[in-house]
């Protein structure tokens, strides 16, 4: 199958996206990681890449779909994909629409995922992270530390990164809903769109992903 997964910020699509390759055993290609591979990998268009990131400028449009049309090329992903972070606003899923055609393939469904938007900014803002081991990560509702502010795992002092404050995190779900958010319209015109909630444990939104992609 070849899925794109999209959602507001916090909603858990790294999370889910991860489960959900795993089980319908295809490739698991996220914006980040694309990034990070060509620009590690010295590629053409990663070199290009990071020229813009160095300069503080956004990466265009044609430098992010080459990478992911590369991507998507490889032998791994020839019976299906499940992209997370691509597209990210309509120009880019005209251009997948018209890279896949190419090929003589399409997208086989769109997982939108729900979550309110008051939830998003309690999930992200909620976020603590150890400073001596940033991979230690807790929540001040959901996993709280034992200590307020102390790390359970090494002691060192916990703290909210700039990225997580309430401030930017509603920052961050205007550019989605002004930028992203539009392409859950333009698939819908498509029939490809399922809407699943987001909320509860992580494999209750997994379970209802999967019986949404069966149907």
């Amino acid at each position: 199958m070849r899925i794109v997964l999209v959602g507001p910020p916090g909603a858990g699509k790294g999370t889910q996206a991860a489960f959900l390759a795993k089980n319908l055993a295809i490739p698991h290609i996220s914006t980040g990681d694309l990034f990070r591979a060509n620009i590690s990998q010295g590629t053409e268009l990663g070199l290009a890449a990071k020229g813009y990131m160095d300069r503080g400028e956004l990466v265009p449009d044609e430098v992010t779909i080459g990478m992911a049309k590369d991507r998507m090329e490889q032998e791994d992903a020839v019976n299906g994909f499940l992209l997370d972070g691509f597209p990210r606003n309509v120009a880019q899923a005209e251009a997948l629409d018209a890279a896949l055609k190419e090929d003589g393939m399409q997208l086989d469904a769109v997982l939108d995922l729900e979550v309110p938007e008051d939830e998003v900014v309690k999930r992200i803002a909620g976020r603590r992270v150890c400073r001596t081991d940033s991979a230690h990560v807790f929540h001040v509702t959901y996993n709280a530390p034992k200590t307020e502010g102390v790390c359970d795992i090494c002691g060192g002092e916990l703290f909210q990164r700039p990225d997580d404050s309430e401030e930017t995190v509603r920052t961050r779900l205007e550019v989605y809903h002004t930028q992203t958010e539009p392409i859950i319209d333009y698939y819908k015109k498509q029939g490809l769109v399922a809407t699943i909630s987001a909320l509860g444990k992580v494999d209750e939104v997994t379970a209802r992903a999967m019986d949404a992609l069966k149907k």
